[in-house]
């Protein structure tokens, strides 16, 4: 995984590196405040950990769920 610094609007490389943290987790079923700590748990990640609502969160999950489908 790389170290390259992310944010919230990377939503692709965000769901990349979700599936890639977590491939035991069913994205459906991750509650966004679950979602937001992931996210900002993940290495590179740069974003203001409140600098992203519910639209964001919704299309990380659905990238995470394409990358876990994939």
């Amino acid at each position: 995984m790389t170290a390259e610094r992310i944010g919230w609007l990377d939503v692709q490389e965000l769901g990349c590196r979700l599936a890639e943290a977590h491939p035991e987790q069913d994205p459906l079923r991750v509650r966004f405040t679950e979602l937001r700590d992931l996210v900002t748990a993940l290495p590179g990640f740069a974003g203001d950990p409140k600098g992203c609502n519910e639209k964001i969160l919704e299309a990380i999950q659905m990238a995470w769920l394409e990358e876990k489908e994939g």
